[in-house]
């Protein structure tokens, strides 16, 4: 199983979400996002600069700043990255 940090994820690759590290305050603020382990996402699309980056959810999109995105380790659905 091979684990990667959110921020790698490439545009159009999908995922499942492993663990959340971070500050009790930044792991509550994702989880309030609606962000645990578990959850499966598509990278739908990143900004120019790679920043905020876009998420499809199942039943919604959301975008998170890489500063976010650092600390939630993700497994790629087919290796992808």
């Amino acid at each position: 199983m091979v684990l990667v940090c959110l921020r790698e994820m490439e545009k159009n690759s999908r995922g499942t979400i492993k663990k959340i590290n971070g500050s009790r305050e930044m792991e509550r603020r994702i989880r309030d996002l609606g962000l645990f382990s578990g959850v499966k996402f598509k990278v739908e699309g990143r900004a120019p600069l790679k920043d905020p980056v876009a998420l499809r959810l199942e039943n919604c999109k959301l975008t998170l700043r890489n500063n976010e995105a650092d600390h939630i380790i993700v497994e790629p659905e087919g290796g992808d990255v």
